[in-house]
């Protein structure tokens, strides 16, 4: 089918230049501690910012998609994030406050980006009667590899950090608004329907207990983006590219993971393939955190990287189960996990002014074992069926 076809390229572009955009930005971290002076708190609150702009966008992004659609959505988020991923890059190491402002907008717009092409995503997964989320994810954590990679590269050749932000923001939202128009149309919801909206989405066990996991997973993903590059800067006194260089082998790890994690995902299900990762996941951080050998190590990030690959999207597929209700589920669960965003920057940033940056990533495997507890909600349920009129 073309449509479809057409509809799952456009969703794979969006996803990549939204790990690309967001990649291009981790890669200047350490970069924002140095040239504000900071100390490791203070940079979580720095990256605070970016979490809290999309926890506020969250909540009601799913009922701006049933009445705009997922190409308008997409298309504000993206306006959104490049807006305020100019004015972050414009500040860095002359204006705290500008930066802080721009990363608070770019937080606004990535979290609307995000709900809307997890949406769009589920829908195509609908389409083609398969499980196709996760390598949406692989095309974000694709995109993240680019994005690590040439953040390297122009950071040895001393490229600055406004003109490597301002391209890469500038090129997404080109190819993102180009793109859009094929996405697929989500489905009308009849009267009754209607009032299924987000406040009541927030009251269903299920899709709370989906929410939770996602939170615990998004933090084991989400620290790796925050801290592992300046966790191997300070913990294993690496130079900033060699850091850098380390996120990319988690990101490309994560990739990996996305694109063999459909094939497992169908064979054994959810539930089983989760716990499978989780326990990889946990092995990864104590390699990284207690192993001299720098073999090890990077043994270490794969295996967090391939562990966290597939808590996310899963969680997205799940939440979208019945399409009728997919922006509504979806954006709280997409808020709840971006909690861990949200607290996670600082928190990790003060744990490791007590202990050091590299002993703070333990809070990961510490809470991924509750996490497991709640991980049989993701379990796959058939959405009844749509009504014909």
């Amino acid at each position: 089918m073309p449509e479809l076809t057409a509809a799952r390229n456009a969703v794979g572009i969006t996803f990549f230049l939204n790990g690309l955009v967001f990649s291009s930005w981790v890669s200047r971290i350490p970069e924002v501690r140095s040239s504000f002076d900071l100390t490791n708190g203070q940079l979580g609150l720095v990256l605070l910012a970016i979490a809290l702009g999309s926890v506020l966008a969250l909540p009601t992004t799913g009922a701006t998609i049933d009445r705009l659609g997922t190409v308008r959505v997409v298309r504000i988020g993206a306006a959104a994030a490049t807006v305020g991923m100019l004015a972050a890059a414009l500040g860095l190491g002359h204006v705290l406050a500008l930066t802080v402002a721009g990363l608070f907008v770019y937080g606004l717009g990535i979290g609307v980006w995000d709900v809307a092409m997890n949406v769009e995503g589920a829908e195509v997964e609908r389409g083609l009667n398969r499980t196709i989320m996760p390598r949406f994810h692989a095309g974000f954590s694709g995109g993240t590899v680019v994005g690590a990679l040439l953040g390297v590269l122009l950071i040895e050749l001393g490229v600055p950090a406004v003109a490597h932000l301002v391209g890469v923001v500038v090129l997404s939202i080109v190819l993102v608004w180009r793109t859009s128009p094929a996405f697929l149309p989500v489905p009308e919801r009849h009267e009754d329907e209607e009032r299924t909206s987000a406040a009541r989405a927030w009251l269903e066990p299920r899709t709370l207990l989906i929410g939770v996991m996602v939170l615990a997973l998004a933090m084991t993903e989400g620290t790796a983006n925050d801290w592992l590059a300046v966790a191997l800067v300070d913990g294993k006194d690496v130079s900033h590219a060699t850091g850098v260089a380390g996120f990319a082998v988690f990101v490309l790890a994560m990739t990996a993971g996305r694109f063999a994690g459909t094939g497992l995902i169908d064979r054994f299900g959810r539930v089983v393939v989760l716990w499978g990762t989780m326990v990889l996941a946990g092995v990864g951080v104590l390699l990284i955190v207690f192993a001299d050998n720098p073999v090890l190590v990077v043994v270490g990030i794969v295996l967090w990287g391939v562990g966290a690959s597939l808590g996310f999207p899963v969680g997205m597929s799940a939440a979208a189960d019945d399409p009728r209700r997919a922006a509504s589920r979806v954006s709280v669960v997409s808020t709840i996990g971006y909690a861990a965003f949200l607290a996670g920057p600082p928190f990790l940033g003060f744990v490791g002014d007590e202990v050091g940056t590299l002993k703070a990533l333990l809070v990961v495997a510490v809470l991924l074992m509750p996490a497991a507890l709640v991980v049989p909600a993701a379990r796959e349920q058939r959405a009844a069926p749509i009504r014909q009129e």
